[in-house]
């Protein structure tokens, strides 16, 4: 089926899913020191509600889910959950993106639920700094667990990193380099502003071209294409490394013009941006009654409502949403 369009004529086939906002993790860039003020019980989605949701995004022709939080693996019933989502006729890929502290506990039940395609957070190789990113002593069971992904048959296993500068862009070819004796997909993320504090999203913003210069210093990147890819990372690999590199760019090259994706929130929100505060209220509807059709309705008028263009600039943060990232799942 052919995916529906937005007024800029680009297809829309993706749809990221929060299925929670609670995480055991509390990353600086995404949870607001304190925490943020978490969602009542009854004010999320069941996993009912979701699965409605999903199937009508599929029958209107969006054809890739990827699960994300807040953490997806602490939502209790995860597992059961993909299983029954794997069973949804036209639903061609479903990926999950984990901090990876359950991973290894859950990571075969995942596998044998359905899922093949994980990504993992994972900012630093030091146990110290780890801490001082996240907040928690978890470095042992995350790198555990990427070990455990790539045994399980998890395929490819995707590593997450978002470089900050003055706080992690001094392991950017450390990080890299697991690509080259690992079959890993190392993706370099630029750090965006979604902190309340400006002069702290200007001082630890660290560019995609000051990433790739790093990565020049071990040898020649040739560009690749890789299979299975519908985001925007912009793919390489040295010469004979089993693994590649990712990069992406959501400032200093943003990828509007190509972006495919909708989210729809933990509370049933959808989002069509992620650096916009615009959101369409999906929930109220479906639990008033609306029929599939009338939801279908309001997915259409989301997606349509796209904006052409996200307005964050290298050289100007701002507060760009209302929601911190760990309420909107990235």
């Amino acid at each position: 089926m052919t995916p529906p369009t937005d007024r800029y004529q680009r297809p829309i086939d993706y749809l990221r899913v929060s299925i929670t906002d609670r995480c055991n993790l509390q990353c600086v860039y995404c949870m607001p020191l304190g925490g943020a003020v978490k969602l009542k019980h009854e004010d999320i989605l069941s996993y009912e509600e979701f699965l409605r949701l999903i199937q009508i995004a599929v029958n209107m022709g969006i054809n890739k889910v990827r699960l994300t939080g807040g953490e997806p693996l602490v939502r209790k019933g995860v597992v059961d959950f993909c299983r029954r989502l794997t069973r949804i006729s036209g639903l061609q890929s479903l990926s999950l993106t984990t901090n990876g502290v359950l991973l290894e506990e859950l990571g075969p039940d995942l596998y044998a639920a359905g899922i093949r395609r994980v990504n993992i957070s994972l900012d630093t190789l030091k146990r110290e700094k780890f801490f001082r990113i996240t907040r928690r002593d978890e470095f042992d069971r995350v790198w555990r667990s990427i070990q455990a992904a790539e045994r399980v048959g998890f395929n490819p296993v995707k590593i997450n990193v978002v470089v900050m500068r003055g706080i992690n862009d001094d392991e950017v070819l450390d990080l890299a380099r697991l690509s080259l004796h690992h079959p890993y997909h190392i993706r370099f993320i630029e750090f965006m502003g979604f902190n309340n504090d400006r002069q702290w999203n200007l001082q630890h913003y660290f560019s995609a071209d000051e990433i790739l210069e790093k990565l020049r210093q071990v040898g020649s990147l040739a560009q690749v294409a890789p299979e299975h890819s519908n985001g925007p990372a912009r793919h390489f690999r040295w010469p004979d490394a089993p693994g590649m590199i990712g990069i992406i760019s959501p400032i200093s090259h943003h990828f509007c013009p190509t972006c495919n994706r909708l989210r729809l929130t933990a509370d049933g929100k959808l989002r069509n941006c992620l650096f916009s505060d615009q959101e369409v209220d999906i929930k109220t509807p479906l639990r008033q009654g609306a029929t599939d059709s009338e939801l279908s309705q309001f997915l259409r008028d989301s997606i349509v409502n796209k904006p052409e263009k996200h307005s964050l600039q290298p050289d100007f943060f701002r507060k760009c949403q209302s929601r911190p990232m760990v309420a909107i799942g990235g």
